[in-house]
Formats: structure tokens, C-alpha cells, sequence
């Protein structure tokens, strides 16, 4: 080995290593821009996507400009802060990991405000079909049937049936409105809905009764799912509760020993065991969270 470095020399050495790593990016290249677009145009398309299921107009600079601004400007911003403190080290530490979350965290939030909506949408869902019964008993169309959901109900629900409704207007028939319900909403309930309706459609049958009865199941599903929810709440807080535990005890240790702990936050071993153990907590957390999660 001793050989090759004195053949080579320093330069040499980098330059082969330079010639690898060219080697490696022209073999892989496709995977690897792939993998780049996936993390940075890709982010931005997923999230425009569910911003339209979620009825929000926005424009895709704006989105841009907020993911540079969680990533590259947090991270600057951070190690701006800390350079002037003087903690160089420190600062690229906590600018990484606050730019890798900046530029994570956007998907979760929209995820989660797509979650907050289907469930939103399928605790009126009750209400909504209801309703569609009642005026299909009065002698009421389908169509004059949805537009009573849509004049009367709040908002998921009355923004999905009057899209059927606009739909329907520009000649999609109602079978292909009601496919793309269930795309936009994927529930269990709404793909039951929908099936009902576009079989009876073709078969012929009475939709009131088939909706009355869709109500009993989702009537007895949600009482299932709170039953289900209130017995794994005591779960999901012992799961945040053994989460938070190491933060607190480091905070403690910090008040008794705030030498030692700023000695930890300045070297570079101290900043890796701090990742490593943010990053096992996390995973711990996440397990937890995923036990208790029952479909």
C-alpha cells in the first residue's frame, strides 16, 4: 500500500480516487439523476398533487420557494447564526440536519392535512347519504339528489358531490364521476358507495334502501374505530413518553453538568453519538406509533 501512495504520489492519489468516483456517477448516472429528481422536482409534483385533492390553488414557484426556504435558507440562516458565535462545527452539525428536515417536513404536514380531510369527509359521509336517500324517496334524480348534498352540507363533502356535479355538466357520465371520487377520497366507505351505485345503475334496484343500509355499516365501522382508538391511546402515549425521556434526562444532565454537555456539542464524536441516538429514538418512535396503529 505503501508502494502505490509513493508511485503515485499525492496528486495521483486524488486523481484516481477522481477517476472512480466519475466512473462510478457515468455508470450509475441515470439511477442517480433519477434519484435527484425523485428528491427535488418530485417532492414539489407530489405535493401539487395533493393540493388539488385537497381544493388548494397554488402555484409551483411558490412551492419551490418554500422547500429552498425550509432547506438551503434554514441551513444558511443556522450556520450563519452559529459562525458568528463562533462554532463552525456545530453549525454545519445542526444546518445538515435542519436542512435535511426543512426539506422533508413539507410531505408529512401535506400528508397529514390529506389524512384530516378523508377523515373529515368520512364523518359526514353518514349525513351526506342520508340526505341522498331522502331525496331520492321524494322522487329527486340522482343528480338533483347530489346538489342537495351540495347545498346543504359543509365542506369536504359538499366540495367532492359538486365536482360530480361539474363533471357531470360537461358530459362525463355519472359512472366515471363517481371512479374518480373514490381515487380522490380511498376509503373503504366511498368505494362501497360507489360500487353500490354504479351496479345499481346499470342492474336497476332501489338506491335508497342500498344507501340506508351502507349508513348501518359506516354507522358501525366508526363505532368500532373508536373503540379501537380509545384502547390504543394508552399505547401511543407511553410511546411519546418513552420518546421524550432521553431529551429530558439530557436536559437534566445539562443543568447539573452543563461543562460536560457543551464538551459533547464541540466534538465531533459527541455530535455523532447525539445523531445516532436522535436517529434510534426516532425509529423507536416510529415502531411504537406503527404497533399501535390498528387498522
Amino acid at each position: 500500500m505503501s508502494d502505490i501512495v509513493w508511485l503515485l504520489g499525492e496528486k495521483g492519489i486524488i486523481a484516481a480516487i477522481g477517476l472512480v468516483f466519475f466512473l462510478f456517477c457515468y455508470k450509475y448516472s441515470t439511477g442517480i439523476f433519477e434519484w435527484i429528481e425523485k428528491q427535488t422536482l418530485g417532492t414539489r409534483s407530489y405535493i401539487m398533487e395533493k393540493f388539488e385533492l385537497l381544493f388548494i390553488e397554488v402555484k409551483e414557484q411558490h412551492i419551490t420557494y418554500v422547500l429552498l426556504a425550509l432547506s438551503v435558507g434554514i441551513g444558511f440562516i443556522t450556520l450563519t447564526i452559529m459562525g458568528l458565535l463562533g462554532h463552525w462545527m456545530l453549525g454545519f452539525f445542526l444546518a445538515g440536519i435542519l436542512s435535511l428536515i426543512g426539506f422533508k417536513i413539507p410531505k408529512p404536514i401535506v400528508n397529514h392535512l390529506y389524512k384530516k380531510r378523508i377523515k373529515l369527509y368520512s364523518g359526514q359521509m353518514v349525513d351526506a347519504l342520508t340526505l341522498l336517500a331522502n331525496g331520492l324517496r321524494a322522487g329527486l334524480s340522482v343528480p338533483q339528489s347530489i346538489a342537495m348534498i351540495v347545498d346543504e352540507m359543509p365542506a369536504p363533502v359538499s366540495q367532492e358531490f359538486n365536482l360530480i356535479l361539474q363533471q357531470n355538466k360537461i358530459g362525463v357520465t355519472l359512472e366515471e364521476c363517481f371512479d374518480s371520487l373514490a381515487k380522490r377520497v380511498p376509503t373503504e366507505d366511498n368505494d362501497m358507495f360507489v360500487t353500490s351505485v354504479n351496479i345499481l345503475r346499470e342492474t336497476g334496484g332501489n338506491l335508497a334502501e342500498t344507501f340506508d343500509t351502507i349508513v348501518a355499516v359506516i354507522r358501525e365501522r366508526v363505532r368500532l374505530q373508536l373503540k379501537i382508538e380509545q384502547l390504543t391511546a394508552s399505547g401511543m402515549f407511553q410511546g411519546l413518553v418513552i420518546a421524550g425521556m432521553p431529551y429530558a434526562i439530557g436536559f437534566l444532565y445539562f443543568l447539573s453538568e452543563p461543562e460536560s454537555m457543551i464538551r459533547m456539542f464541540h466534538h465531533p464524536v459527541g455530535l455523532i453519538i447525539i445523531f445516532v441516538a436522535m436517529c434510534l429514538d426516532a425509529v423507536g418512535l416510529f415502531v411504537i406509533l406503527k404497533i399501535v396503529d390498528i387498522k
